[in-house]
């Protein structure tokens, strides 16, 4: 009884490792990044102009704000629609601005029933409720903050990459079509775009300057300046992409070093801002009845209201001190 036992357990451990390892393989050939880079060759090889990830390139020069059409002219008529808009498009985020204004009256939503639920304070309540709504924007800050430090990475090498084709003879909108293949996203996507312009009948300046648009970098916008005035004047465009990208990688590193040398900086921000909520929070556990009279007593709320406003002063000081622009 023991040895069939032993042996069913021995079977089902090997059955259980190949069934992973089969799934494994099955994956890397299907999905993986080798089988990935595979079908893009062969679709630059065949002249496919299909996108990868079922991307859909519009030929309409208005973004939808929402899927009902009364609200997307609506929203279309504000202009500050138009900046979330123009905020989502650079975070790459798939959301419409509908979707965007409805997580933020969600926010506040959630922040009231929140409020009705456990006894806090007047002050408290107001104060969370005026800072709910922006819980969505700092998300979406992050996303685009994010993503245009990923992309900055990638300039150097999409530099190099355009100019290394131009040597080889391709002509500007072949190397749009080639980066947008070979590149890692989220630039190639963007690459990508600007190309579909270009055949959708979009003037090159334009497709040039929507794709600076899309993606604010000064590094970009060098590259973008640089194609547009070789197309006016001429030159040798391969070797100037070839100085950018060298002047991209210096200030990348010097970037770092910077970095590095206010990471202490950061790391007090960090917790002289997150201490007193933290001591607060194990207080109020503890000793409940004690801390209770800073938000009982009307001299412990003007206490709260001191120290809270000289915590923001603090970090916003902090911050100011360590950001250092290159």
């Amino acid at each position: 009884m023991d040895i069939l036992f032993y042996g069913f357990v021995v079977v089902l451990f090997a059955a259980v490792i190949l069934a992973v390892e089969g799934f494994y393989l099955w994956w890397m050939s299907t999905r993986g990044a080798a089988a990935r880079r595979i079908a893009r060759r062969l679709q630059v090889m065949s002249g496919g102009a299909q996108t990868r990830s079922g991307e859909r390139i519009s030929i309409l020069k208005q973004r939808p704000f929402s899927r009902r059409p009364a609200l997307d002219r609506l929203l279309h008529r504000a202009a500050l629609a138009q900046r979330i808009d123009a905020l989502l498009v650079q975070a790459g985020a798939p959301w419409t601005v509908s979707h965007f204004i409805g997580a933020t009256f969600g926010c506040v939503i959630m922040v009231l029933v929140a409020g009705s639920v456990w006894t806090l304070p007047l002050q408290a309540r107001l104060l969370l409720c005026v800072a709910s709504p922006g819980l969505p924007w700092c998300l979406l800050q992050r996303m685009r903050r994010r993503r245009l430090i990923r992309i900055e990475h990638q300039l150097p090498e999409a530099a190099d990459f355009i100019a290394r084709a131009l040597r080889a003879g391709h002509s500007f909108i072949n190397v749009l079509q080639i980066v947008g293949n070979e590149m890692p996203e989220p630039l190639a996507g963007e690459f990508r775009i600007a190309r579909e312009e270009i055949n959708y009948g979009v003037p090159m300046n334009e497709a040039l300057h929507g794709l600076a648009a899309r993606i604010p970098l000064t590094d970009l916008r060098y590259l973008m300046i640089a194609v547009l005035i070789q197309r006016d004047s001429g030159g040798n465009l391969a070797e100037i992409l070839g100085n950018i990208s060298g002047i991209i990688r210096a200030r990348l590193k010097l970037v770092a070093q910077v970095r590095v040398l206010s990471a202490e900086g950061r790391m007090s921000a960090w917790i002289l801002g997150l201490l007193p909520f933290g001591v607060m929070g194990v207080m109020t556990v503890s000793s409940p009845h004690y801390v209770s009279m800073l938000w009982t007593d009307p001299s412990g709320q003007r206490l709260l209201w001191y120290g809270l406003g000289m915590i923001i002063f603090g970090v916003l000081w902090l911050r100011r001190t360590i950001r250092i622009r290159i």
